[in-house]
């Protein structure tokens, strides 16, 4: 992993650290890492662990099917990271009970300079663990065998919202959920792929033309693909106005 002190500064806390190597190479997470913008750090949580066969899990007090994660060795993992780095402003545990990821969290977690993941696994963490994350984040209503993939997920949508780390900012202030909108359908080259053509006002020329069709397409879209998106959302008054005609049942009486 590249390092740079003077970058946001990542730390996750797994028993499968090999699954981060890949994601150190690509996209922009990739280029941030090069160029400093933020740095990551893997530690495996087996190195926290007593003995020589370095056992993080145990069987749940109580009984029940599975295992689950030791709190001892998480602690640990907290104590060194802060002794290296610092204290971080934010230990995120990933765990299907904690709070929905969304653009806003993403946003919020990209203002802080040292953020922990703790990655679960089996049939969870020990509770105790707990109390010393700052908040459990979940990707969405499921459950997977571990958190090392949705710490990745999230760690990507941070990394998005910090300046420099994509390269037109355009493209992030415009993204889906910046405003509770969704994005307008997109299209490159050629004009006609097998009879299927490009909107003719996409090669019009007309810039404010263009702006209108996009603005117009993603409420289309939003309208029938996440309705509840637009329930509690504010509109410009071109947007009350397209949202008028495209659900006069709904929003005739003017969007608020």
């Amino acid at each position: 992993m590249v390092q740079n002190s003077d970058g946001v500064h990542f730390d996750v806390v797994t028993i499968f650290p090999d699954v981060f190597d890949r994601l150190a190479n690509i996209g922009v997470v990739g280029r941030a890492l090069q160029t400093g913008l933020i740095k990551l750090e893997v530690h495996d949580l087996r190195d926290f662990c007593d003995g020589a066969h370095r056992i993080v899990d145990d069987a749940p007090y109580g009984g029940g099917p599975g295992m689950v994660l030791k709190a001892e060795p998480f602690f640990r993992a907290l104590d060194y990271i802060s002794e290296s780095q610092g204290d971080p402003d934010s230990v995120v545990l990933l765990s299907p009970q904690g709070k929905t990821l969304t653009h806003g969290l993403a946003e919020r977690l990209s203002g802080f300079r040292h953020v922990v993941f703790f990655c679960g696994r089996y049939e969870g963490v020990d509770e105790r663990v707990s109390g010393v994350v700052t908040e459990e984040v979940s990707i969405g209503d499921y459950v997977l065998s571990g958190g090392e993939l949705p710490a990745a997920v999230v760690l990507d949508a941070v990394a998005r919202q910090i300046p420099g780390v994509v390269g037109d900012r355009e493209s992030v202030t415009a993204d889906s959920f910046v405003r509770p909108i969704l994005d307008f359908p997109h299209y490159t080259r050629p004009a006609v792929v097998d009879g299927h053509s490009v909107p003719d006002v996409l090669l019009s020329g007309n810039h404010e033309d263009v702006r209108l069709w996009r603005k117009r397409e993603a409420l289309k879209r939003t309208l029938q693909r996440r309705p509840d998106l637009l329930v509690d959302a504010d509109f410009d008054p071109e947007e009350k106005q397209i949202l008028c005609e495209l659900a006069p049942e709904k929003f005739g009486s003017g969007a608020k």
